[in-house]
């Protein structure tokens, strides 16, 4: 298929009359979203060839759609709106806003994993929204690939859910986004995408609205220009929307009046600018310095409030505190207080997951508040990368009170693994308040679906790929509050400490790898007081790592043997977070992640234990 003629006309004022359809692709993370989105584009002439929709460089590293994006591409005349969305569960609230936004979604399913937690999560809310998705089952070329199956369990999540007998009947199209093919039966010669295309404009219905009546609009997303401001991204439900065009942004609780400054629309990938938008398009606006997600944009302060658009709420919270290490300074371009306070009123802006307070701890101190710990681990790598410097606590629950009882979060967990290892899975998280639902075999392999407190499964990932031999899958999602589950002990090692600051000693770590698993490599500097690995027997242990081979003009057989160092477990933001103790701090600098106690001296952490 090549791009259609005629598509400079895409911002004449003849858009005012185009047939326009609006979907977003929703999916487990990793059921090949962006991968089907890219093909669209490419076959429709709107991306060139290696062009992706994750093109951030740490979705580009991670494999995952971590921000929700807006493209369009033209098909037998029609301009379709897509929506590419996060397969996470800590990005579920870009999902959210997104869903409010389009007239129907695409439901990717992989044909061999089948329905994921994401794909309930997802699928709950659309359907919520009376959406009627259209399922795509995806990588029907994989060896285990089961479509009769698949088709079955996507059949029963939608009963499940309490789908309508006009939902319940959806369409179907299988597909193998990384070929580029869609085909309507598995026996169909297909060489292309235009079986799923054609099935779009089929079956979704066009964008509605009035083009004569008020302005209408609603913001489901935001974004950040340095030169043009806070910029809204918006569903134009009524009305016209037209640059220089005085509106009021207005929720229940507040009302601002603004010019509009620029206006953009999406072509491909790309933004234009455009003078004029039309009812049932998307677009992007600048101008409206107050514009929060949920807001009714309008030309008439009186006009009817659209309905707003929810989040849910954080599940964790953690500390953002200066770095006041001994080697606090020595990377980073931005260390102090007031550089993280402006990066994190930066990130308000935009990531509405996040919660943060300021007035705490004299200033020197953030709470910052996410929907789990990859959520977190995102936003400090991305400020890493910019050059700060930053330490922060060990992330702990949000939890509540309601009628006298204690909540906190819990999660649903999906389970998949070899049939060799479910008892060790099982034994663990076992011993971290999650407790067996369901069980089913498929072949060698065995699915679980357990539920527990989400404090429970703090430190559970890493721990988990070492019991699955690296061949399980273990995914989750926050299905509310329940009864704090009571003491939960995660943590079974204990912390090997630096005694003194100076240049790690091989010779001294051949010695101490005998005790646990170290965290740093050899010939690195370390100070007083650093974590460089944990000791198997669960006790804290200070030791001296830069204690060197003391050297004699005396020789005996057997005492110059080469030194063998088993691999270190390098730290990570996200493995950092997950293994380090409640009185220790987790130190990020652009080139280095270390793991630290919040008292750097002995004498120091004496004194904190006896108070």
């Amino acid at each position: 298929m090549s791009a259609p003629q005629g598509a400079c006309a895409f911002f004449s004022i003849f858009s005012l009359f185009m047939d326009i359809r609006n979907i977003a692709i929703i999916a487990h993370v990793d059921h090949g979203k962006t991968t089907l989105t890219d093909a669209l584009l490419r076959q429709t002439g709107a991306a060139q060839e290696g062009v992706s929709m994750d093109s951030n460089t740490l979705e580009q590293e991670r494999g995952i759609t971590i921000y929700a994006k807006n493209a369009s591409c033209f098909y037998k005349g029609v301009k379709i709106n897509i929506v590419d969305t996060p397969g996470h569960a800590d990005f579920g609230s870009e999902v959210e806003r997104v869903l409010r936004s389009i007239d129907c979604v695409l439901l990717v399913v992989d044909a061999q994993e089948g329905p994921m937690p994401q794909t309930r999560f997802v699928l709950k809310k659309s359907l919520e929204l009376g959406h009627k998705p259209i399922v795509v089952i995806n990588k029907i070329d994989k060896p285990a690939a089961d479509i009769d199956r698949t088709h079955d369990q996507v059949f029963d999540l939608f009963a499940e859910l309490g789908a309508t007998n006009e939902q319940l009947d959806f369409p179907t199209i299988l597909a193998i986004g990384r070929e580029g093919i869609a085909k309507l039966r598995r026996e169909d010669d297909s060489k292309d995408l235009s079986p799923l295309l054609d099935l779009i404009l089929e079956k979704v219905a066009p964008a509605g609205g009035n083009v004569e009546a008020p302005l209408r609009a609603q913001p489901f997303n935001l974004a950040y220009d340095n030169y043009l401001g806070r910029l809204g991204i918006v569903r134009v439900y009524d009305g016209t929307l037209r640059v220089g065009d005085t509106v009021f942004a207005r929720h229940e609780s507040k009302s601002s009046k603004a010019k509009i400054t620029k206006l953009f629309t999406f072509e491909g990938l790309v933004r234009k600018e455009t003078e004029v938008v039309s009812a049932g398009d998307i677009a992007m606006l600048a101008g409206l310095p107050d514009i929060f997600i949920g807001d009714t944009i309008s030309s008439d302060e009186k006009a009817e409030l659209l309905p707003s658009i929810a989040v849910d709420e954080p599940t964790i919270e953690l500390f953002f505190l200066v770095n006041n290490s001994p080697f606090a300074g020595r990377d980073g371009k931005f260390v102090t207080s007031r550089q993280i306070r402006e990066r994190l009123e930066k990130e308000l802006e935009v990531n509405v997951g996040l919660r943060v307070a300021f007035d705490q701890g004299g200033g020197e101190r953030f709470t910052v508040c996410g929907r789990g710990e990859l959520h977190i681990a995102i936003l400090l790598e991305q400020m890493r990368r910019e050059g700060y410097e930053v330490q922060v606590s060990q992330p702990k629950v949000i939890e509540k009170v309601e009628d006298g009882v204690r909540l906190e979060p819990f999660e649903e967990v999906t389970i998949d693994v070899p049939s060799e290892c479910q008892g060790v899975v099982i034994e663990k998280l076992g011993k971290r308040a999650v407790r067996l639902l369901s069980m089913e075999g498929e072949g060698a392999r065995i699915r679980m679906i357990l539920e527990g407190p989400t404090r429970g499964l703090f430190g559970y990932r890493s721990q988990f790929v070492i019991d699955t031999k690296g061949e399980g899958i273990l995914a989750t999602r926050v299905i509310g509050f329940k009864p704090y589950a009571g003491v939960i002990d995660h943590r079974s090692v204990g912390s090997m400490i630096s005694q003194t600051t100076g240049k790690v000693l091989a010779f001294s770590l051949a010695n101490l790898q005998t005790r646990g698993m170290l965290y740093i490599p050899e010939n690195i500097e370390v100070y007083e007081g650093q974590v460089i690995g944990n000791t198997s027997k669960g006790e804290e242990m200070t030791v001296n790592p830069t204690k060197g081979k003391q050297l004699t003009n005396m020789r005996a057989s057997g005492t110059d043997e080469a030194i063998k160092l088993a691999p270190p477990h390098l730290l990570t933001i996200e493995n950092g977070l997950e293994i380090m103790a409640d009185d220790e701090y987790l130190e990020i600098t652009p080139k280095a992640v270390r793991l630290r106690k919040q008292f750097l001296t002995e004498i120091e952490r004496s004194k904190a234990k006896r108070k």
